[in-house]
């Protein structure tokens, strides 16, 4: 059986997914990027493959250690993709989003294909039907709204997210909530309407930690899966990491 890891840092949380031959056997939010982290990790599952997909500056003993112990490719602007990047300046493209559109392209192939991506920030990334990434926007995530609303005011509280929120708040967390949540699903839903008249034989698809927050109050029809990324991160690796 061949074991792949595929890193994902982002500028909230590093994850991992464990991939058995083809199939996804685990995802896990590590602790943090310690060189004692990923060789727990290295050492737990022994894997043949590793790829490194990262938004910040992490240590860069990792990519030592994991070119020393695996096949190791860091997602990067010329790594090979499934789609082409037709944009004045492709190196400019975060790695999340390169392994996002990477995933939304593997299972929707021949599509005009819409990817959000829903972290640290939102990212809207295009793909065309001639595999083509487009671009998209950039805008801030859920977390960031919320504690940008305690930092700026005096009394504003940070509060929690949740999926099951009111259109009309009864109190300030609900007010917030409602503020927050409904507004970026009514933010998305715009786009996605302003895409819809362009583009024909159209798919959406969700992913990111704070899907499940907004998915339910979206209007419009999408698909969602919090695992592209990692799908994305596999198929990859295996074409750089042949």
């Amino acid at each position: 059986m061949s074991v792949t890891i595929c890193f994902d840092f982002g500028n909230t949380r590093k994850k991992a997914a464990i991939f058995n031959d083809k199939e996804l056997s685990q995802t896990m939010v590590l602790e943090d990027d310690a060189i004692t982290t990923v060789q727990k990790l290295l050492d737990t599952h022994k894997p043949e493959k590793t790829i490194l997909s990262s938004v910040i500056n992490h240590h860069t003993e990792i990519e030592t250690l994991l070119t020393e112990k695996t096949r190791f490719h860091l997602l990067n602007s010329k790594s090979k993709l499934p789609f082409t990047t037709p944009i004045a300046k492709p190196e400019t493209i975060g790695a999340d989003r390169l392994a996002m559109a990477s995933g939304g392209v593997g299972f929707y192939p021949d599509k005009n294909l819409l990817i959000i991506g829903l972290g640290t920030c939102i990212t809207l990334n295009f793909v065309n039907k001639y595999k083509e990434w487009m671009g998209g926007s950039i805008s801030p995530g859920l977390e960031m709204r919320l504690k940008s609303l305690q930092y700026y005011t005096a009394k504003l509280p940070l509060v929690k997210p949740k999926a099951d929120v009111p259109l009309i708040g009864y109190d300030t967390d609900t007010n917030i909530l409602s503020g927050v949540i409904l507004g970026m699903a009514y933010e998305l839903d715009g786009f996605i309407a302003e895409y819809n008249t362009k583009f024909d034989n159209f798919n959406v698809v969700l992913t990111g930690g704070d899907h499940q927050h907004l998915a339910s109050h979206l209007k419009s029809r999408i698909f969602a899966d919090p695992d592209l990324i990692f799908k994305g991160l596999y198929a990859i690796s295996e074409v750089n990491n042949a």
